[in-house]
């Protein structure tokens, strides 16, 4: 048996209660068969990006995004839109993708985004949009998709119960995965 394609999860959101993270943590609830997922979660320990500093040896924060992107088949984005754009601890993490020469890098990686926001975020979209191209990423346009989720939707345990959210999130984990096959 072939082992699972993995996908890793990424929030642009470092709030509590982000309905950014909240998808993916459902994502991860829904993963069918076949699909191995894990969220990252390192975002806030990640130092500011200094060209300077992309050299061995790598802060360990960095050295542990740039191996779970390199351990991963594919990665999925969910990010908000703070003041018409992207959050900047978020475009950090970014940041730090590009600098990596390694095989696995974001690199030529099939990538994809859920957008949750009832009200769009247009502007942080095309700059992530513009990032992966930047990073010569390999967008999965069909996996991009925008399933708006309002926090009130959100239950105690910071899931999303809705079952066309939960079926649309396993459905895009299932597009990525079958790309990256």
């Amino acid at each position: 048996m072939s082992r699972p394609c993995r996908i890793l999860l990424v929030s642009g959101s470092l709030r509590t209660r982000s309905t950014n993270t909240a998808v993916l943590r459902t994502a991860l609830a829904v993963t069918p068969d076949g699909i191995g997922a894990t969220l990252y979660g390192h975002m806030a320990e990640l130092p500011h990006f200094n060209p300077d500093d992309d050299a061995d040896p790598l802060h360990p924060a960095v050295d542990g995004l740039r191996t779970a992107i390199g351990a991963a088949d594919a990665v999925l984005f969910s990010t908000p839109e703070y003041a018409g754009a992207l959050p900047g601890s978020f475009k950090n993490l970014l940041d730090w993708t590009i600098g990596d020469v390694q095989t696995g890098s974001i690199y030529e990686k099939p990538v994809a985004w859920v957008n949750p926001s009832p009200r769009g975020a247009p502007n942080a979209i095309g700059s992530l949009q513009t990032v992966l191209e930047y990073a010569h990423a390999e967008i999965v346009e069909d996996a991009c998709v925008d399933i708006p989720v309002a926090p009130a939707a959100l239950g105690d345990d910071g899931l999303v119960a809705d079952r066309q959210v939960r079926d649309r999130l396993a459905t895009v984990l299932a597009t990525l995965a079958d790309h990256a096959r």
